[in-house]
């Protein structure tokens, strides 16, 4: 999910024979990704981002959300210390001197007002004027027991918000109307669940709100959004859930062949007869503030 579909925390040298990094970032920058526009645009419609807005994206991935709300004038700053070939792919997307081969400028058809920053790490306190939003859209675990993802990502990020700004936490929404959840077992088959990396079969109702309550957080909010995942064909639908990382820890445990067969079965459900693939879901979103 940054992207939304939280990634398995595996090491990467355990994972590097079985995935190729680089090809998993361009498949979700390409395929995956954009099936989570519906939620940017209903937080950011909610939230009036705009020119007044200093967005703060944790786990920023391959950049499009930030993309839109810099198309929208907000001054952005992407951060993600879990995947340096996603961040790469946000640089390209994003900054002029890539974008435009170093003639600067901005990037073309935004009205973002300043160039936006792109790092692994956290900005320093005193480099940067306080944040008026921070987004974790991908799904956040307790900081206690979340500390390699996002959720400790956020705890170690919030004294960068201004008072009384706005928090957006993401997280699935209702087994029954989530198709994915059905999918999502074969992740967990091979390798078990972690926790932190929970599908729509596991999120609680409250997550949510308990996460918000351990960060000392005043929840301001709440809303859910349709992201259906639709694909061309099979062939798509796998790489486009395979570079979630969701199911890295399977490969590991297995190999990729015997992953990509099982994903492959559990998609015929929801091939159409013209070989597209159509999986609803539901995401929730958390609005809170900082005290």
């Amino acid at each position: 999910m940054t992207p939304t579909l939280v990634r398995q925390h595996v090491s990467r040298a355990d994972s590097a024979p079985r995935v190729d990094l680089s090809a998993r970032a361009r498949d979700w920058s390409e395929i995956q990704e954009r099936m989570l526009v519906p939620l940017y645009d209903a937080v950011y419609d909610r939230l009036d981002v705009g020119p007044a807005t200093r967005l703060l994206g944790l786990r920023c991935g391959s950049g499009l959300a930030l993309l839109m709300a810099a198309s929208r004038g907000a001054a952005v700053t992407g951060v993600d210390p879990a995947s340096p070939e996603r961040l790469a792919l946000a640089r390209r997307r994003l900054l002029p001197d890539t974008r435009l081969g170093g003639r600067g400028g901005g990037f073309a058809g935004t009205r973002a007002r300043t160039d936006p920053g792109l790092a692994a790490g956290l900005p320093a306190g005193a480099d940067t004027a306080p944040y008026t939003l921070v987004t974790v859209f991908e799904p956040v675990g307790p900081p206690a027991a979340d500390r390699a993802g996002p959720g400790g990502l956020l705890a170690d990020a919030l004294p960068l918000a201004a008072r009384g700004a706005a928090v957006v936490l993401v997280g699935w929404g209702p087994p029954e109307r989530c198709a994915t959840s059905s999918v999502l077992r074969v992740a967990v088959k091979a390798s078990g669940p972690v926790h932190g990396a929970d599908g729509p079969g596991d999120a609680r109702r409250d997550e949510l709100e308990q996460v918000a309550a351990g960060l000392g957080l005043a929840p301001d909010g709440s809303g859910r959004v349709a992201c259906p995942f639709g694909y061309a064909g099979l062939g798509s639908a796998v790489r486009g859930l395979l570079s979630t990382g969701l199911f890295d820890a399977a490969i590991t445990a297995t190999d990729a062949g015997q992953v990509e067969k099982e994903l492959t079965e559990a998609l015929y459900p929801y091939r159409r007869p013209d070989g597209t693939v159509w999986m609803p879901n539901v995401f929730r979103y958390l609005i809170a503030r900082v005290p």
